[in-house]
């Protein structure tokens, strides 16, 4: 069997394969804004862990401050002088205690140097110990992340 018949060609110009600069440019603009959106989602972990870990710092220095006071209920009303103002501690001077006995001075400066380390130079705490029930509110700023912004602040209550 025999076909017969006329093959019909198109009588335009031919059509070029491959992409446009337009296409191209086009492309690259929403890589870039992708990858903006990746660097953006990026810097805010980072600042939410770093205030996570702040706060973990801060519940774990104001838990370890009532257990001193716990360990020395004779002396507790004594841990109110742990309460310090922003700037008023300098951690890079903080020394470690000599060996030997352990006073509540020293208990209280050392745990003031840690809170200072821990949280930066505008910690602050106050410490207030009202017939067994104590209060320990220790703030910070995250003046990193936003200058001028508030100071962020932890506070815990225990009865002795």
């Amino acid at each position: 069997m025999q076909l017969t018949g006329k093959i019909r060609r198109s009588g335009g110009a031919r059509k070029e394969a491959g992409f446009s600069l337009i296409e191209v440019l086009i492309s690259i603009l929403v890589l870039a804004i992708g990858l903006l959106g990746f660097a953006l989602t990026q810097t805010m972990s980072v600042r939410f862990a770093t205030g996570a870990n702040q706060r973990t710092q801060a519940t774990n220095l104001a838990y370890d401050l009532i257990d001193q006071m716990r360990a020395n209920r004779i002396v507790a009303m004594q841990y109110q002088s742990a309460s310090f103002a922003a700037g008023s501690v300098n951690s890079a001077t903080c020394a470690r205690p000599a060996t030997g006995a352990t006073t509540v001075a020293g208990n209280i400066t050392r745990w003031q140097c840690q809170a200072a380390r821990a949280l930066g130079p505008a910690a602050a705490a106050n410490v207030q110990v009202n017939n067994g029930q104590v209060t320990v509110r220790i703030s910070w700023g995250e003046e990193r992340w936003t200058a001028g912004a508030p100071a962020t602040s932890f506070e815990t209550r225990s009865r002795l």
